[in-house]
Formats: C-alpha cells, sequence, structure tokens
C-alpha cells in the first residue's frame, strides 16, 4: 500500500470515529446556550448553593410575554375580556416549564406558590402545587427524575443528589392548580448552568390545548403527568396549555386570543364543561371565529371521556351521547361548509373502559392521562408531519 493510500485511510477512520464519537454524545451537549453567570445567582454562605430565577433560561408554554404577572397564562389585556373565573385560572402555572443545562450531581428548587392551599381532596399537592423534574437521556428520551413536595407557600426542597457529573438536559414543570411568583433552580458553588438549545427549527410547535379541568391537569399526581406535558415529550415539543377548570366553555373571547398564537394544531377538548345545547349553540362560531385568524392550522375537536361509572349510571352515558351527537353535527356542518383543516377524536376509549381510569369517575389517574395521551397522539402525529 502507498504512503498516499496510508495517509488517507487513517483520515478516514479518524473522520469516522470523530463522527461516532459525536453521535454517542447527549444532545444536550451538542448545542446549548453559553453558561449563565454565577454573578447573577443567590449565594446560601452557609451552604455553598447557587440559586438561579428560572426566566432567564426562557419559559416554555407561555404563549404571550406581555402578561401582568411573569408566571401568567393569558395577556394582560384579557383581564378586561375575559370571564373572572378564566382570568384567576389563568394565574395558575400550569403548563409551564423551563429546559436547562447544568453537569451539577445535586439538584435543589426554591418556589412560592401564590393560594397557600396546597392539595385538594381529590388531588394531592404534588400535583397541586408541587414541581417536576425530567432529563433527557443519551438516546433523547426523556426520563423522570424527581418531583418538588410542597409544604408551605415558599418551599426549599433537594430534588434529586448522586446525578453523573456531566451536562444534561433536564425539564423542570411548575405546578398545575396553583400559580406562582418565584421559582428557582438551586445548584452546588462550581457547577455550571446553560440555557437549553432552542428547539429544532423543523419541529411543529406549539401544540395548543383549551379544555377544561382535565386539560388543566385534575387530577394528575404531578406536573408532568397530565396528558397535554405527556405529549410534549412524546414529540418533543413545546406545548401550551390553556385548561380552565370548569370554565372551558368554548367563550369567542379565547377564540380571539388563541388566533393570536402561531400553533402547529389546535386542540378544543370542552365538552366536560358544556351541555349538548350549549355544544350545539356554541361550537361552530367558536370555530368559525378561530378560522379568520387561523384559516389552515389544523384544529382537532375532542370529543368528551366517557365517564368511567357510566355503565352503571345511565344519566352519565346519556350526558356523554348527547354532547357528543351535538359536536359531530357541528363538526360535520363545518367540513361540509369546506374546512379542511378539520379533524375529530372520539372519547369513547380515551380513558379505557374498565373503570379504572379515574379518581372520580370523571378526572383522570396517571393511568387515565396515560391512556388519554396515546389516544392523542395518536390523532396528533400526523398532524405534526411534515408534507413531503
Amino acid at each position: 500500500m502507498s504512503g498516499l493510500s496510508l495517509l488517507l485511510g487513517k483520515v478516514h477512520t479518524m473522520i469516522r470515529y470523530a463522527a461516532l464519537t459525536l453521535l454517542a454524545l447527549p444532545s444536550a451537549l451538542l448545542a446549548v446556550g453559553p453558561a449563565v453567570d454565577p454573578a447573577t445567582a443567590k449565594v446560601d454562605q452557609q451552604t455553598g448553593i447557587h440559586w438561579y430565577d428560572i426566566r432567564p433560561l426562557g419559559l416554555e408554554g407561555q404563549g404571550w410575554t406581555d402578561t401582568k404577572a411573569p408566571f401568567d397564562r393569558l395577556p394582560a389585556k384579557a383581564e378586561k375580556t375575559t370571564r373572572p373565573p378564566v382570568w384567576n385560572l389563568s394565574r395558575h402555572s400550569t403548563g409551564l416549564c423551563v429546559r436547562f443545562v447544568t453537569d451539577a450531581t445535586t439538584i435543589h428548587a426554591r418556589w412560592t406558590v401564590t393560594n397557600k392551599n396546597l392539595a385538594m381532596p381529590h388531588m394531592p399537592a404534588t400535583g397541586v402545587s408541587g414541581l417536576d423534574l425530567y432529563v433527557k437521556t443519551p438516546a433523547g428520551k426523556w426520563q423522570w427524575v424527581a418531583n418538588g413536595r410542597p409544604t408551605s407557600e415558599t418551599t426549599t426542597a433537594q430534588l434529586a443528589s448522586g446525578l453523573a457529573p456531566e451536562e444534561k438536559e433536564y425539564l423542570l414543570y411548575l405546578p398545575l392548580y396553583n400559580g406562582v411568583s418565584s421559582v428557582e433552580i438551586g445548584l452546588p458553588k462550581g457547577t455550571t448552568l446553560k440555557k437549553a438549545d432552542a428547539r429544532p427549527a423543523n419541529r411543529k410547535s406549539p401544540i395548543v390545548f383549551y379544555g377544561t379541568s382535565i386539560t388543566q391537569g385534575g387530577c394528575a399526581s404531578r406536573p408532568g403527568m397530565v396528558h397535554t406535558a405527556i405529549i410534549g415529550r412524546k414529540f418533543d415539543c413545546s406545548v401550551i396549555n390553556l385548561g380552565f377548570s370548569g370554565n372551558g366553555t368554548l367563550d369567542l373571547d379565547i377564540a380571539a386570543l388563541l388566533g393570536e398564537l402561531d400553533a402547529a394544531v389546535f386542540v378544543l377538548d370542552c365538552l366536560p364543561n358544556l351541555t349538548a345545547a350549549q355544544v350545539a349553540e356554541r361550537t361552530e362560531p367558536f370555530v368559525k371565529a378561530l378560522r379568520k385568524a387561523k384559516p389552515t392550522t389544523p384544529i382537532l375537536l375532542v370529543e368528551d371521556r366517557t365517564y368511567a361509572n357510566a355503565p352503571v349510571l345511565p344519566a352519565l352515558a346519556k350526558r356523554n351521547a348527547e354532547s357528543r351527537a351535538a359536536y359531530k353535527k357541528a363538526f360535520d356542518a363545518l367540513i361540509a361548509a369546506g374546512d379542511k383543516n378539520l379533524f375529530y377524536l372520539t372519547g369513547d376509549k380515551l380513558i379505557g373502559d374498565d373503570g379504572e381510569g379515574t379518581v372520580d369517575g370523571s378526572h383522570p389517574t396517571d393511568l387515565g392521562f396515560m391512556r388519554q395521551a396515546d389516544a392523542f397522539a395518536e390523532a396528533l402525529k400526523p398532524l405534526l408531519a411534515e408534507k413531503k
């Protein structure tokens, strides 16, 4: 073999080795922002923990930046246009999350909620007022790490320790049924904190969900277990959660607000809060109002889940049947009128049919949310696919 051939062989081997090494690295290491200056942190002189405000890292799940408070879900102007219950619920941090990169072996959190009632009779404090931490594996999958368990209006907690001392991308979800006035990440002295890289430009997002208490997350055991969050991890995309407990009622002022968002898909899941007569009255006007702002964005209409105890309570089965019939009639009318980007997801299998998917017949357990996420993912996948 000539000297030139040997040299070319060595170069080829080096290039191949470098490529394989790059592919083996965790995705968080491939492209991240600059390190956050430790001087911006509040330092606990006793423990050496550096406390960083999460806001400079970039909140996901927030459709507007002109909010009255930093962790609100609707813009400040909505206080004058939405019904008071909707506005009050929009102050909850449902669906908000932050991605960040650190090499810390221990991660702490400190957060202050706006309502001293940390739990509900049918939903634990970990879901109502807690945090939830995930990490991205080298394979690119999101793995649960730990939750932040609230103990008072301001909670300081160690989320995880014994982590491998290498840079990894993390995802921290905020409370579902409480507001927050501040959230901080605590890291040991000498470790780095970086803003995660932006989502890939070719990834369709965000998915915008508008709905009821179920959309808001009742009654997940922790924020990462809501179907909207699960969907975000399944597709590795951003999600905006506009669930309003008891108040997902297809209000036209919400249609106007949704029209301001550059969504990949709009998911309308309001039937649990509507009677059949309201479904018949409000569905078409709401979709048409949204269509004026977003003529071609896919809209997915979702039926209400079947009450878990409907097989033995005929009145509940009747409510499901009547609402769905009115919804399907409105859907068919909109399709007949020429809407080519309207889609439909039936509700009969959303939480399973064994009666085990809810806390109270209506609100899902984590099992119910997992089942619901699978059903939503199947319906959303073709709507998020890149057109060729």
